[in-house]
């Protein structure tokens, strides 16, 4: 009676799907939330710092392997080959390797530890790179250091796929929507911080002069190839970012073990206040495998959108290699210059991509009840790609002559759609299925996010124009 009081007085207008098994129709299915969800747990900022964590960590080691992309060049300096081919062959085998993992460990729901994936993942990290702060003091051959790094790549793509998909899985258990989005901030955090540090790099380099002859041919005309034309970067700077990667892994793993332990603690408490009957029925839910279906018909707008965002972002990276300031060659501050102008870029859009993400927090600019206005507002961001068109590519002129268009309009921008849609799917995801679903409506929904990375990588290539 309650519930035909709701629909009668329109309370629940415009409203998602909800559960299969509910005493609705099918078609009321489509715009009604879960009624068996249960009251959230209470909120902890240490246990939402640790998620904070372990979104930083999630996407730290991908993060820090770009962020010493100029490191590796010196390191194939005897094959040009590999100094051009190296970070498609890095992107490659990372999307594969994610996008196969998710695959098989999200049909392996039965049974399934999470917290000992995301446990395994943080070991890993911690093994590989480690052998790339030895590294650095070893010398080897291009070729044999670029299959060692592709074995690296390998590792940590493996890695993050068991961390997404236990992460996800993981806090979709806590019915907190605010730890998802502690996970969301901090892997926003982790693309932030690697670019800050990247220009700080650049900036500090005192030779403007070799700089310049480094980036420009005799005639004073930009090199075609102005992307990786950076300036050397020692090896004790790659020592530092290696080891902040292992730092990294080791405090996540402090901080999940104590969030294990706590978590643990919380349901033994709350074990010993349920009958014994319910136990039962609780412990054969969890048991069960729940089909990609299912999900998906609960679930099929939201994860159709963060598959749609996160195919659509996947441009940015191939233009934002290729885009250049505005200003001419001569009259550039450092900041200007490629080998800053570059990760400046990158920062832009990592900042808004943060901003993004921490506006879900805001009730009053949520739209996790809206998930057809999600999915689309993540079809049209595909707009947003002939933006790029009319900046500076390549040096060869721009219809908008201004870098502020280019960094605020299109960069900071495109990446604050980014962080809101992505954050807004993940959050809402466990609000439109059944507690004991939760788990694997996590896990499917970062198995969406990483297919729509896949598509869009290889889209990418074919919206930049080769």
């Amino acid at each position: 009676m309650d519930r035909l009081r709701k629909v009668w007085k329109g309370e629940d207008d415009d409203q998602a799907y909800g559960p299969l098994g509910s005493s609705i129709t099918e078609s009321e299915q489509d715009e009604q939330p879960s009624s068996r969800a249960v009251a959230p747990a209470s909120f902890s900022w240490i246990e939402y710092a640790c998620f904070l964590l372990l979104g930083i960590s999630m996407l730290w080691a991908w993060n820090c392997l770009l962020a010493v992309g100029v490191y590796f060049q010196t390191r194939f300096h005897d094959n040009h080959w590999l100094i051009d081919n190296f970070q498609a062959a890095e992107i490659s085998v990372s999307t594969i390797t994610n996008l196969v993992v998710m695959l098989v460990l999200t049909r392996l729901q039965l049974g399934a530890n999470y917290p000992r994936r995301i446990i395994f993942s943080l070991l890993v990290n911690m093994v590989v790179f480690t052998l790339l702060a030895v590294l650095t003091s070893i010398g080897a051959s291009g070729k044999v250091y670029f299959v060692f790094l592709m074995l690296a790549v390998f590792s940590t793509s493996l890695a993050t796929g068991f961390a997404q998909n236990g992460i996800f899985a993981f806090v979709s258990g806590f019915a907190e929507p605010r730890y998802m989005s502690g996970i969301m901030t901090g892997q926003a955090v982790a693309g932030v911080l690697p670019c800050i540090a990247q220009i700080v790099s650049v900036l500090s380099v005192r030779d403007a002069e070799a700089v310049n002859q480094q980036l420009h041919s005799r005639d004073g005309t930009p090199s075609p190839n102005l992307a990786t034309s950076t300036p050397a970067v020692k090896s004790t700077a790659a020592l530092i970012y290696f080891l902040t990667a292992t730092a990294v892994s080791v405090a996540t793993f402090i901080a999940f073990t104590y969030l294990v332990v706590r978590r643990r603690r919380t349901i033994s408490i709350s074990a010993t206040n349920t009958a014994s009957e319910d136990d039962n029925d609780a412990s054969q839910d969890a048991e069960q495998s729940i089909p990609f279906s299912v999900l998906f018909r609960k679930l099929r707008f939201l994860s159709a959108a963060v598959f749609v965002t996160f195919a659509v972002t996947m441009v940015f990276p191939v233009f934002t290699q290729r885009i250049l300031s505005v200003q001419p060659s001569a009259e550039q501050p450092r900041i200007l210059q490629p080998p800053s102008f570059i990760p400046l870029a990158f920062l832009f859009w990592n900042s808004g991509d943060l901003i993004g993400r921490l506006l879900t927090a805001s009730p009053a600019l949520s739209l996790v009840r809206r998930p057809r206005i999600v999915f689309a507002l993540s079809v049209l961001r595909i707009g947003w790609v002939g933006l790029y068109h009319l900046c500076n590519s390549r040096g060869e002129g721009a219809v908008v002559q201004s870098d502020f268009f280019y960094l605020v309009i299109v960069q900071l921008l495109f990446g604050l759609t980014n962080g809101y849609l992505g954050s807004t799917c993940m959050i809402g995801a466990s609000e439109w299925v059944d507690p004991e679903e939760r788990e694997a409506a996590g896990g499917f929904m970062g198995l969406c996010l990483v297919s729509g990375l896949a598509v869009g990588s290889l889209g990418s290539f074919f919206a930049a124009g080769g």
